[in-house]
């Protein structure tokens, strides 16, 4: 017998849903991945590099010329300096990268502030460390940064806060005076260090920038930054994503990386090296992104569900206005609809109920067809 490190984990809402989605043959809007094809010439790409030979080790902390066109595009889109060697990492997807930034710098004892609802790995990322996490909620409707709440918690022991923009499950995004405020509450805290989880950096729409934590120099030089390719590129089975930090802070992070991962997939770096230079790729990204958004709120707005306002990411939340709880009223959807979505309580510590449920409006437009059809058929039965 072992003596768990992670005893409140059990089986996730996400496998639960998932399961139910396959047992009851229902469409999936509950997990977040596109169902549409990447384009064809990155999958050329990883061919070309795989018929080169390039199927070995390569650099540990990733191809070189791949941290190179990345030092390169974040220059150009958020005006930092980044040098290819000492501030980039290649990771194998971007929860692997929040996992060892944190590893790297919590020790028994320290504090890390999440704000929920949150990504389901931040709080067993920080037990695990033998850290404590600090839940501080984000009020709907709006899920503004509760920037009063974060600095009533900030304390001696905190050494991280995570933040999450464009945010997963709800849409929200931290906006250039939320980092300036975040900037002056911490400046009398020198230990805390922020988590940026910009997976969905790209991924942002209704002509809002994203504002990168990488754009305010103050906060960047204690800033773990954290990207996805798989988010940007439609390819999220690839897990691969890359985290940036300043020099003190990746040369400790490579440490822990090196012993674990060792370095990621080299064909599929050489052919991200080349494709990240089509800037077309990521520039449009938002707007198709934002049109399916549009298509799935416009097909349910016969239903009595609120949407709740996003601005980036994935997905579309909604107030169901419902008796029962948000995580029995996704059971009914998905036997009884014939359509998996994810109870927002799933993304709280201790389950916080607002009666709202999140969709996922990545997928093909007669994918989201076939679920609105679904929805409103079982709406008009039900009502």
């Amino acid at each position: 017998m072992i003596e768990s490190k992670l005893p409140g984990v059990g089986t996730t809402i996400f496998t639960t849903m998932s399961q139910l989605a396959n047992e009851y043959g229902a469409i999936n809007l509950g997990q977040g991945f596109p169902d549409f094809a990447m384009d064809e010439a990155l999958v050329e790409g990883v061919s070309k590099a795989m018929r080169d030979g390039m199927n070995q080790y390569t650099h540990m902390f990733g191809h070189p010329l791949l941290r190179k066109n990345i030092a390169e595009k974040l220059h150009n889109l958020y005006s930092c300096e980044l040098h290819p060697d000492e501030h980039i990492t290649i990771t194998p997807g971007a929860t692997y990268g929040i996992y060892t930034a944190l590893t790297t710098i919590l020790q028994p004892g320290d504090e890390v502030i999440v704000l929920e609802p949150a990504y389901d790995s931040y709080i067993p990322n920080i037990v695990i460390n033998g850290a404590t996490p600090v839940c501080i909620r984000m009020e709907p409707p709006n899920y503004a940064t509760p920037i009063q709440d974060i600095q009533a918690a900030l304390n001696s022991k905190t050494k991280a806060i995570i933040i999450n923009s464009p945010h997963n499950p709800t849409g929200s995004i931290v906006q250039e005076a939320d980092w300036l405020a975040l900037q002056e509450i911490l400046e009398p805290f020198p230990q805390v260090h922020i988590i940026s989880d910009e997976v969905y950096e790209h991924l942002i729409f209704d002509g809002y920038a994203h504002q990168s934590v990488l754009k305010f120099p103050e906060l960047a030089k204690k800033a773990f930054v954290v990207f996805s390719f798989g988010k940007t590129y439609h390819c999220t089975g690839w897990k691969l994503g890359y985290c940036i930090a300043p020099t003190h802070l990746m040369k400790e992070f490579k440490k822990v990386h090196q012993f674990n991962a060792f370095c990621c997939d080299t064909p599929k770096q050489v052919a991200l090296a080349d494709y990240i230079l089509h800037t077309e790729a990521y520039t449009e990204l938002g707007k198709d992104m934002q049109r399916r958004r549009d298509h799935l709120a416009k097909g349910l707005e016969l239903l009595p569900w609120k949407p709740i306002a996003s601005h980036g990411s994935y997905f579309q939340c909604f107030a169901i206005g419902n008796s029962v709880s948000d995580k029995v009223f996704a059971e009914q959807l998905v036997k009884e609809a014939g359509v998996a979505t994810i109870p927002v309580s799933a993304f709280y510590n201790k389950g916080d109920d607002f009666g709202i449920i999140r969709l996922c409006f990545a997928k093909k437009i007669e994918t989201l067809d076939a679920a609105i059809e679904r929805l409103v058929r079982w709406n008009q039965k039900k009502y």
